[in-house]
């Protein structure tokens, strides 16, 4: 198993790609930390992995409070000893709107979840992921980080700037045992994207310019995160693994 032995903790774990992950890395031999808001829906995802036959320990936080990042390394390290995976899954955009009509609450709400609380868990699990000796960090973006991204430019612009801040780490931490890497993914079949899916007409307008003329599935999503958390990308930092159907190849 890919990642027998090892720790991960998971933000965003609860549904979509974050649990599709977290179930990925726990039946590849994992402990899993989950990481979300809502208690209950951990609670149900952990359950899944134990009756596997995995270790998962549920921790309820909103990683946009400023104290929650450190609280989180905290409980994972008292649960499993060790951090030597970090997922920084957690994101969203709840609004849709010209960058010219955004207010400056909505605009820091967008960069707070999909930006500060990324780099906040970042800086207070380095310590663990070096301790590791193979500590790996993969910050979860989005195809918007490449492309325009009209109506969610706060989410795209966040996007964007994680791209950045994890090429910039990946150089900063070089000669350090830790890897740090972005996944990129494109139009995926979750809970986000629902309204994509069934409202009139947008569907058809999304997925016309995907190469493969489909929705990505979470448990794809999952696949290149283990590959990026694990040893198969031993020489690998600073890099984009983009997955979305072929969309980003389209002008």
């Amino acid at each position: 198993m890919e990642l027998e032995g090892r720790t991960a903790i998971i933000t965003g774990a609860s549904r979509g790609i974050g649990r599709s992950i977290a179930e990925l890395f726990a039946a590849e031999g994992a402990s899993v930390a989950l990481v979300s808001r809502s208690a209950d829906s951990l609670e149900e995802v952990a359950g899944g992995i134990r009756a596997a036959g995995g270790a998962a320990h549920v921790i309820a936080a909103d990683v946009t409070v400023p104290d929650a990042a450190e609280r989180i390394v905290a409980e994972t390290t008292a649960a499993f000893s060790s951090v030597d995976v970090l997922v920084n899954n957690a994101g969203g955009n709840s609004f849709m709107a010209p960058i010219s009509d955004l207010r400056p609450s909505g605009w820091h709400k967008a960069i707070a979840l999909n930006l500060d609380s990324a780099v906040q868990l970042i800086q207070a699990a380095l310590p663990a992921l070096t301790a590791s000796g193979h500590g790996s960090i993969v910050n979860v973006s989005s195809v918007t980080a490449l492309r325009a991204a009209p109506l969610l430019g706060a989410y795209g612009a966040a996007k964007a700037a994680l791209v950045s801040a994890t090429q910039t780490l990946a150089v900063e931490l070089g000669t350090q045992p830790v890897r740090v890497n972005a996944l990129v993914p494109g139009w995926i079949a979750t809970d986000l994207t629902e309204f994509l899916r069934h409202g009139d007409g947008l569907e058809e307008s999304v997925l016309s310019r995907v190469p493969m003329g489909r929705w990505g599935r979470p448990e794809e999503i999952a696949q290149a995160a283990l590959f990026l958390a694990g040893d198969r990308s031993s020489f690998m930092t600073g890099q984009s693994l983009v997955v979305d159907g072929g969309l980003s190849t389209n002008p």
